[in-house]
């Protein structure tokens, strides 16, 4: 996944991997490109002593202790402003040193992206990024060995201007309690706005998908008349579903403190809840088969593999760029996807009882025998409820690139190993993608979508 750092990225009028070697040469010179909060300089790689050590783990830790940042090795600078090229060799066995020195001489390990950037007339040579989102998991301590006696110093090191200062005890309790209290509530936050859409649709006796997305730092969308012209307008005309070139929406109204987007009012029909603070949710209807009794009665429900993971692909990038474009929230984001065979199998109605309503009917993912048409069980058993979380990138979701597979590809093989499946084998981990396998009425979307944003060739 790519880091995004949005003033960084203003200064070089790009994301960080698109740079080129040029363009990073040019800021010698540039008062604006001065080190500060979230830019450092570095002439050449860190010692590979415990001295070099530890000044690589204290660099990167402030970084995702304060608001992020960029460490750019491979250039020179004076008085803080970049004054000379340096290229560094750019092998895998410098990034294999500097990937070992963080993961064990921080704690928690601290994030962070390497990115190199060749120089052309010299293959092997260049630049060397190291990219630090502001981290969720701060505070983060410096485990090297200590180099230098110090005194009445915690190892804690946080960015502040173009240096480093350090962590005082009372900074480190706070900023831990921060970390566990914003947890808490984001958790709850996700599960107070999915109650309140499965609420909404309670009645709904079929298979949804429901996906939220909670922004770690939250944004502030206005809703005012104006702005609700606006809404309405781009929301009326947004294609849910990738690949197909129609507009899904077909009502926008207003909520308490947040837009009700649906389709219709159907039992069939999409809704969504978007949120003022950039946290939304998504309730979408699973396409798939109902098998019957001889009274045609309902016995079983089945979907396809793609049948759960397209709407997954379509309902994340919709929920980032809710919460990007509109509420103006950026970073990472909690996402969580829940899958229910009814939604009286949603978590938040164990307590209502409804003594007229029809039992919960069986559900499974099965691929479809081609050879038969029928349905190829993995397992035997049905699950009423299935659940997946991870941690996202909004940017890589509303860019709807391939941080958007990866992040869809992580939570569709946690939530599909509930009906046996060791992961989906529609898109891979690193951002694969397999259109041929989605289900015949997904796979041509999907490969249409694809196609549009470059992502047929592998990573």
């Amino acid at each position: 996944m790519v880091t995004r750092l949005g003033r960084i990225e203003g200064l070089f009028g790009r994301r960080l991997d698109e740079l080129d070697y040029q363009t990073i040469a040019e800021l010698v010179g540039a008062p604006e490109a001065a080190e500060g909060e979230d830019l450092d300089y570095k002439q050449d790689h860190y010692r590979a002593d415990d001295r070099g050590r530890e000044e690589l783990a204290k660099d990167i830790t402030a970084f995702a202790n304060h608001i992020g940042g960029l460490l750019i090795i491979g250039m020179a600078e004076t008085h803080g402003v970049p004054s000379k090229v340096l290229d560094v060799d750019l092998d895998d066995a410098r990034l294999r040193h500097i990937r070992q020195v963080i993961v064990s001489n921080t704690a928690p390990p601290v994030p962070y992206e390497p990115i190199t950037v060749h120089n052309p007339d010299a293959p092997g040579t260049g630049f060397l990024l190291l990219a630090v989102p502001r981290s969720p998991a701060g505070p983060h301590a410096v485990t090297a060995p200590v180099s230098r006696p110090s005194r009445d110093t915690l190892r804690y090191p946080r960015r502040g201007g173009s240096r480093t200062e350090w962590l005082t005890e009372t900074d480190v309790a706070t900023a831990y309690r921060a970390r566990f209290t914003a947890a808490a509530e984001r958790e709850q936050r996700l599960a107070d706005i999915e109650e309140d859409l499965v609420d909404v649709l309670a009645a709904r006796t079929t298979p949804h998908l429901i996906v939220t997305l909670i922004p770690e730092q939250p944004g502030d969308m206005v809703i005012d008349s104006a702005r609700f012209t606006r809404y309405q307008q781009e929301l009326l005309g947004t294609q849910l579903f990738l690949g197909q070139q129609v507009s899904n929406f077909g009502r926008v109204s207003v909520g308490p403190r947040r837009l009700i987007v649906s389709e219709g009012a159907g039992r069939y029909s999409a809704r969504a809840e978007l949120h003022r603070d950039g946290s939304a949710t998504i309730a979408l209807p699973l396409s798939g088969r109902i098998h019957v009794d001889d009274y045609e009665e309902p016995q079983r429900h089945t979907a396809e593999p793609g049948d759960v993971v397209y709407p997954l692909l379509c309902a994340l990038p919709f929920l980032a760029a809710h919460a990007r474009d509109r509420a103006a929230a950026s970073g990472l984001a909690q996402a969580s996807v829940t899958l229910v065979a009814d939604m009286a199998a949603h978590p938040s109605q164990d307590r209502v009882l409804e003594f007229e309503r029809p039992g919960i009917v069986p559900f499974r993912v099965d691929r479809i025998d081609p050879g038969t048409g029928r349905p190829r069980p993995l397992t035997p058993e049905s699950y009423p409820r299935a659940t997946a979380a991870a941690s996202v990138l909004l940017d890589n979701l509303a860019d709807q690139g391939r941080g958007l597979l990866q992040a869809t590809a992580a939570l569709a093989d946690e939530l599909l190993q509930a009906y046996g499946y060791p992961e989906t084998g529609l898109i891979t981990r690193t951002g694969e993608l397999h259109p041929a396998g989605f289900s015949q009425r997904t796979c041509g979307a999907v490969a249409q979508w694809a196609e549009q944003h470059g992502l047929l060739n592998p990573p």
